[in-house]
């Protein structure tokens, strides 16, 4: 294997793919398992806290409060999203590698779905230091991630994919826009890869931890 997480006893794993694509569920699960876990959303959050925090001192989500692609705000704060990402994983990768001669600690960074617009630089660290893991989505699936989405927003930048027609209400904009979202990035996604984990496959019974980790040996052996 490539990098600190490719030739050492260590595992070092970054997960990628489209928010909703199981990252934070295996992510959680491997920490379970002795991994130390890097939540980017959570430190993008906590990087972003001034912005959140209301008037009154109430809170928002990061979903909220970037909003929409149709919203007029939504530019400026997509910007600063990607800023923070850029920062968080800047910081991820320094610990990496400090601990590079570190044999005995196994890391999973759970990363978000705009990771792949961190630019070229970061990608190819990360690829250098973790072993990069796919989890693909098929066609039949964006659907329920679309509609998951839109009832609840969570941090999503288009990056001038979405446009809007003078016919379309906003939903019908999302619809036409998110698979040609999905499809730019799939390409990234599979072009930064080390390994990809099908869908289905990590649905199957008894597909656990484990059968994840040979999963991730059996393709970069």
């Amino acid at each position: 294997m490539e990098g600190v997480g490719k030739s050492s006893q260590a595992m070092r794993l970054s997960l990628i793919g489209m928010a909703g694509s199981g990252k934070s569920y295996w992510s959680i699960r491997l920490a379970e398992h002795g991994f130390r876990r890097f939540c980017c959303d959570d430190l993008i959050a906590a990087k972003l806290a001034p912005e959140l925090t209301m008037p009154d001192g109430t809170t928002v989500k990061v979903g909220e409060w970037m909003g929409f692609p149709y919203r007029p705000q939504y530019k400026e704060r997509e910007s600063k999203y990607l800023s923070c990402e850029i920062e968080v994983l800047a910081e991820i990768l320094d610990y990496l590698d400090s601990c590079e001669n570190n044999t005995d600690e196994n890391i999973v960074v759970d990363t978000t779905g705009s990771v792949i617009y961190t630019g070229e630089e970061i990608l190819k660290k990360l690829r250098q230091y973790t072993t990069v893991v796919y989890l693909s989505i098929p066609p039949e699936v964006q659907e329920r991630l679309l509609k998951a989405y839109i009832s609840k927003p969570h941090p999503m930048l288009w990056r001038d994919v979405f446009t809007k027609e003078s016919n379309e209400t906003p939903e019908e904009a999302l619809a036409r826009c998110y698979p040609e979202l999905v499809f730019a990035r799939q390409r990234l996604y599979e072009q930064y890869a080390d390994v990809t984990l099908d869908y289905y496959r990590r649905r199957e019974d008894g597909f656990g931890v484990s059968e994840f980790l040979h999963g991730v040996d059996l393709r970069e052996a």
